[in-house]
């Protein structure tokens, strides 16, 4: 199953999150889970065998705005990043390395979207819980660093 009930532009079904499953979900209730924090968008070094240990850097993709957390261009994406990944329900189980607030990860384990999210909490509450957890000011753009530099760049700061 995966995600890809159209939506055509309808308004969001009230707190669709907790009446549908993942995999129910429209396409435009899929993109509202996600928080927006960027962090799918640094540059990992993924532990197949434990996602726990997986590490991220402070380097972000090449489209990723280091100033605000966006994506330049999000619906022409794998243009220009060809594995940039489109999240799918049928990914989830694959890709437990997401970090612990990502709405996804925690509604696939049955968690609850976190207590700041635009959906449960409002915009401004929002906004402040994706500058604690999001990339935001803390990350740099991946053009020009080399395999080496970039491997000296783990942070601490994702958690899993």
């Amino acid at each position: 199953m995966t995600n890809n009930v159209k939506s055509e532009n309808l308004p969001l079904r009230p707190k669709f999150w907790q009446r549908f499953s993942l995999s129910e979900l429209t396409d435009d209730e899929w993109e509202a889970l996600c928080d927006g924090c960027g962090v799918c968008c640094l540059v990992k070094y993924l532990d197949d065998d434990d996602a726990a240990l997986t590490e991220y850097t402070d380097v972000a993709c090449q489209l990723l705005d280091c100033q605000t957390g966006a994506c330049r261009d999000y619906t022409h994406r794998k243009q220009y990043v060809p594995d940039c990944i489109r999240l799918t329900y049928d990914m989830l189980a694959d890709m437990l390395w997401l970090p612990r607030h990502c709405a996804y990860k925690r509604l696939y384990l049955g968690q609850d979207l976190p207590a700041w999210h635009r959906l449960v909490a409002g915009e401004t509450a929002h906004q402040k819980g994706v500058a604690r957890v999001g990339v935001a000011g803390r990350c740099i753009s991946e053009q020009g660093l080399s395999d080496e530099m970039i491997e000296e760049r783990i942070v601490r700061w994702v958690e899993i």
